[in-house]
């Protein structure tokens, strides 16, 4: 069930953008008079779904759903259509249009792509604010992982400044140490400030556990247990507070969960305070290594930050939104290429963009991807690669400085020879997808 609305989500938010997309293409091609054959959401080799036609154009659901497209005439797009280039330009055609038309109905779709990003995290400010969890609050300092200690850090490290800069918003020091490919971390440790150079080679490895390398430190006080809890059944109880394991000390919760995966199938003593008096409870671990025990919100020990916008106050928040993600989109764009981290090993397909919505349907999720995805589309569709929006453009604007109209002959053969890239492109993204299911099973 959770697969299944993930893959809905997806397939709605992809709808959603495809079809707006296209209508920036579709919109200014219509307003500088060219005839439009075809506007279709998903591709429909050999059928549609469902189609009708109204004037020349004929509208319709393909049955592939990766993704859609207008099929302007006098076009070399990726219907490979050229029959109608064997024939006189014709007034309706989208060749026979000034190059500054042209270039306008090819920016139409990026540039649709890139004001609905501003509209729609406009909107999720408008509609539910913004919550953070400042860096400065997490009086506990942070739980690490095996990663954060290989890179020098330890549990309880306050983090004061990354690469240099304060980071406010805790949930973004991941993004900040990859994409700007930090060389120092300052830290307060045990009171005393102190400097954490990263070790050499860290990126490599950190772009394969970006997300759970740390996270905020918190007292564990147990608030709930699962279905058949191995915790409750011995003795456990809402609101003991979890301080040992047999002799170790574990104050924190992820120093218990840590402590208990070393004594799996193992009878242990759990210290607990309970009313503020010492109780020891004795409990053989599980297999899995866990107890069934719901700790308290680690949100109960720390204060968010919560902003709430005006209608007003939206739009300019939204678009300030928008530019941090388009620029950390092109820096997560350029990890491809950089031979220490082999970003394309890490590229994901339609089972990564899946993952990434909620396992069940939360409408701020949901936006908060879209917005993504549509300034990712606008990124990706500017690239200058033939048989993508950026192609055309790069073809059109030489046309412009040089006075010289590409040869339709050679614009033919680079639009085949961009589609084999972008095809080359899905199956490797797809294939990394695979490979990453087969390795968790």
């Amino acid at each position: 069930m959770e697969i299944l609305i993930k893959a809905a989500q997806l397939i709605l938010s992809l709808s959603i953008l495809v079809t707006l997309h296209e209508l920036g293409h579709f919109i200014p091609a219509k307003l500088f008079k060219c005839r439009v054959d075809k506007f279709y959401l998903f591709f429909d080799p050999y059928f549609s779904l469902f189609k009708f036609k109204k004037n020349d154009t004929e509208y319709g659901i393909g049955w592939i759903p990766l993704g859609g497209y207008v099929k302007i005439a006098g076009m070399i797009d990726e219907s490979m259509d050229t029959e109608q280039l064997k024939s006189e330009a014709q007034p309706w055609e989208f060749r026979s249009k000034p190059a500054w038309q042209r270039l306008i109905i090819m920016l139409g779709g990026v540039t649709v792509n890139a004001i609905l990003g501003v509209i729609i995290y406009a909107g999720i400010l408008f509609y539910w604010g913004e919550e953070t969890l400042p860096t400065a609050n997490l009086k506990y300092g942070i739980a690490v992982d095996s990663l954060a200690i290989e890179m020098g850090l330890k549990d309880g490290d306050k983090i004061l400044k990354v690469g240099g800069n304060t980071v406010e918003n805790f949930a973004k020091i991941p993004r900040e140490i990859l994409l700007n490919q930090v060389q120092t971390i300052e830290i307060e440790r045990n009171g005393q400030p102190t400097t954490i150079t990263l070790p050499k080679g860290y990126i490599s490895k950190f772009t394969k556990n970006m997300s759970g390398f740390i996270a905020p430190r918190f007292p564990f006080v147990i608030d709930d247990f699962t279905s058949g809890s191995v915790g409750q059944k011995a003795g456990l109880i809402k609101g003991d507070k979890i301080v040992g394991l047999d002799t170790v000390s574990t104050e924190y919760f992820n120093g218990f969960v840590t402590q208990l995966q070393l004594h799996k199938n193992k009878q242990v003593s759990v210290q607990v305070l309970r009313n503020g008096q010492p109780v020891s409870i004795n409990v053989t671990v599980p297999e899995e290594g866990k107890l069934g025990i719901v700790p308290v919100s680690m949100f109960k020990y720390f204060a968010t930050k919560k902003v709430e916008y005006s209608l007003l106050a939206s739009i300019p928040a939204g678009y300030h939104r928008a530019g941090e993600t388009f620029s950390s989109y092109i820096k997560q764009f350029s990890l491809i290429f950089n031979s220490e981290v082999q970003g394309y090993k890490h590229l994901g397909g339609f089972i990564t963009l899946g993952s990434a919505f909620a396992p069940t349907w939360d409408w701020q999720v949901f936006w908060g991807f879209t917005a993504f995805l549509s300034i990712a589309l606008a990124v990706m569709n500017l690239l200058p690669i033939p048989a993508l929006d950026g192609g055309h453009v790069m073809f059109t604007l030489y046309e412009i400085i040089t006075r010289r109209k590409p040869n339709e002959k050679f614009l033919e053969y680079a639009q085949v020879v961009g589609m084999v890239l972008l095809l080359g492109l899905m199956v490797l993204s797809n294939a990394n997808d695979v490979l990453r299911l087969l390795s968790l099973n």
